[in-house]
């Protein structure tokens, strides 16, 4: 499903910026990120933010990394935020750092 996302080569990265305005999170444009900066850059785009009802999309899009990521935790911080996220029922605001 990832690769249906929509392009990204636009970013450099985005931010995840928490309620109190601190940045929680950033996500680059680089190998290893790629997939979680088109995946939150999609979410931010349909929900104006990383909402819990974003964060369960997200773990849809995610599809079948979910398993590994509950089966190694750490191993996907990017799942493992978005997981977080809709247990705790955390907003996160999205800030987009476009490439130059």
């Amino acid at each position: 499903m990832l690769k249906q996302l929509p392009g990204v080569s636009h970013l450099a990265a985005i931010e995840l910026i928490d309620r109190s305005g601190a940045i929680v999170g950033r996500i680059e444009n680089k190998a290893g990120q790629a997939g979680s900066l088109a995946v939150y850059n999609h979410l931010a785009q349909i929900y104006g933010a990383v909402t819990p009802d974003a964060a369960r999309k997200g773990l849809e899009l995610y599809g079948e990394h979910v398993d590994d990521a509950h089966q190694n935790p750490g191993r996907h911080p990017n799942i493992d935020r978005l997981v977080g996220i809709a247990e705790r029922g955390e907003t996160l605001r999205v800030k987009h750092v476009f490439a130059l």
